[in-house]
């Protein structure tokens, strides 16, 4: 079959290589930039965020997005949250096949609070969506190291369809019908990593971490089950899964970014030196207005949210999280 991906970054890439593990399948990667495409289909390698890692063959770059989509079996969705509606709007004419979309973003829109299987719906009016998340860093996928993550989808068939596609003997895929508590929990782990993040850069130990992760997964059920999202699916891969590798990670961008803020710089100087995208920083904003909206105990994010926003200085929050008045865990 042929599988199409939108978008040019390092999770693009690795799932491109993934899919053309498999012989029966031809790839086709869409990025916007022509020069930035012709540089990977030229010298087969993302070496702007993904170095090391050749691309097989079977995978063709293009910036043409009629080229990208002709006669292509499914869509593999990896623009940034922020420029996802923009790109597709752009390009919605071009997409307009009811094929299966797959998903492998993590944030919530700013301004509509909507999640990325959300958008994809509203602007080109496909239902047919599927969420792939899970602990999966791109530099590892890439290298053929082991993974699991979760096809969610309302429609059980779609979501094994995904499965099938994507499964490897390195790449293991399970399913599930919860993609609410999918998307929120890969929305989520970026602002808490965000507050690991802070606490390493400030130089805290382990114990600070392990706190800051476990009462981080409170907020994260909490948050879930205000929008319906089955708490078990936060204790899976796409939840506590997904958690845990962005909070330890040194492939981590949003833990990345947190480590900085906690040493003093401040947000712009770190996103200005960054070349890929911290979905946490954006996504934090609207957790942070969810939670207002709907009456959401939710410390740790509110805490991150100063940091970022309001210019709180990190001490400051660590010491707001700590004298909170004590409760019952």
């Amino acid at each position: 079959m042929k599988i199409t991906i939108l978008g040019g970054g390092a999770m693009a890439t690795a799932c491109s290589v993934l899919l053309a593990e498999q012989p029966n399948h031809s790839v086709s990667i869409w990025a916007r930039n022509p020069n930035y495409a012709a540089q990977m289909q030229q010298n087969r390698e993302n070496q702007r965020l993904l170095p090391g890692i050749k691309l097989p063959d079977a995978i063709t770059i293009t910036s043409d997005i009629a080229a990208a989509v002709a006669d292509t079996d499914m869509i593999v969705v990896s623009v940034p949250t922020a420029f996802l509606r923009d790109a597709l709007t752009e390009h919605r004419d071009a997409l307009t096949a009811p094929v299966p979309i797959v998903s492998v973003l993590k944030g919530i829109e700013n301004e509509t609070l909507l999640r990325p299987s959300e958008i994809i719906t509203e602007v080109l009016g496909n239902d047919r969506v599927v969420v792939l998340a899970g602990p999966s860093h791109a530099e590892e996928i890439a290298r053929r190291l082991p993974a699991s993550v979760v096809a969610a989808s309302a429609d059980h068939r779609l979501a094994v369809q995904v499965q099938d596609v994507f499964s490897t003997d390195r790449f293991r895929v399970y399913t599930n019908e919860d993609v609410v508590g999918v998307e929120l929990g890969g929305a989520l782990k970026n602002v808490l990593a965000i507050a690991v993040g802070i606490g390493d850069g400030l130089g805290f130990g382990d114990n600070a971490k392990s706190a800051l992760m476990t009462r981080g997964l409170v907020e994260m059920t909490r948050f879930g089950a205000a929008f319906g999202a089955d708490a078990n699916t936060l204790f899976g891969l796409a939840g506590i899964g997904d958690l845990i590798t962005t909070c330890v990670s040194g492939f981590s961008r949003n833990r990345h970014v947190g480590e900085r803020l906690g040493k003093g710089e401040t947000l712009d100087q770190i996103l200005g030196s960054m070349s890929a995208v911290a979905e946490g920083v954006r996504t934090t904003r609207s957790v942070q207005q969810l939670a207002e909206k709907f009456n959401i105990d939710m410390p740790i994010t509110r805490e991150v949210f100063e940091v970022l926003f309001e210019n709180k200085n990190a001490e400051a929050a660590t010491d707001s999280l700590m004298c909170r008045p004590p409760k019952v865990e």
